[in-house]
């Protein structure tokens, strides 16, 4: 990795170079190594790494990577650690959170958005905390499912609810882009705690919401 690169780097993730000098070099290590693996990827596909087209692609790769998992720098729970006494006793479902993973198992994108809704017990947080705390999780290497748990889990250790749910619904690119190749293909998970996992009727609250066109 040139010094140019090194510091756009830097620049761009300074929470990866801010530490000591014996860590910073095993990072830049690390990163050249990717970035000829990546070359020799580019090579065994078929193509020619130095020609004009891809002769950067193994850096832009390399960033575009350290992006995709911002999640693992931070704690994403921790956004829900701001809350207000509120008086409100009844649902409160944040809908259509858009986000953007990555499958742990073949690298491939998967989309969507999720829907995370609780009853509140003695506090509430700011809506856009939710959205941020869901986008931390989704950046890193996940699968769907684990993916609604940890959010449905961070709801319930940080604002302590009388329940929660979470559903996310996706399109994985490891499924529609590649091997059986099904582009209409959607995936839906849940993750229900406390008073909607007893009262159907809770659950039928929350899904009639989801079923309803927006009004914005």
């Amino acid at each position: 990795m040139s010094f140019n690169e090194q510091k756009l780097i830097a620049q761009k993730f300074p929470d990866i170079f801010e530490q000591d000098a014996t860590e910073i070099h095993r990072k830049i290590d690390q990163s050249q190594h990717f970035m000829e693996a990546v070359k020799g990827l580019i090579e065994l596909c078929g193509d020619d790494p130095n020609r004009d087209g891809l002769i950067e692609t193994p850096y832009r790769v390399l960033k575009a990577f350290l992006e995709y998992t911002e999640g693992y720098r931070e704690d994403p729970k921790a956004h829900l650690l701001k809350t207000f006494d509120v008086n409100h006793q009844e649902l409160v479902l944040v809908r259509d959170i858009e986000f953007y993973s990555m499958c742990e198992h073949h690298f491939a994108p998967f989309f969507g958005v999720a829907h995370v809704g609780y009853i509140p017990n003695e506090k509430i947080t700011g809506l856009s905390k939710i959205a941020r705390m869901v986008e931390g999780y989704a950046k890193r290497f996940q699968v769907q499912e684990r993916l609604t748990t940890e959010i449905a889990e961070a709801i319930e250790e940080i604002l302590q609810p009388k329940g929660t749910m979470v559903v996310i619904e996706a399109k994985h690119m490891c499924m529609c882009g590649r091997g059986i190749k099904k582009s209409n293909a959607s995936t839906a998970t849940s993750s229900v705690r406390g008073i909607f996992a007893d009262r159907s009727e809770t659950r039928a609250e929350f899904l009639s919401i989801l079923q309803r066109p927006s009004v914005l």
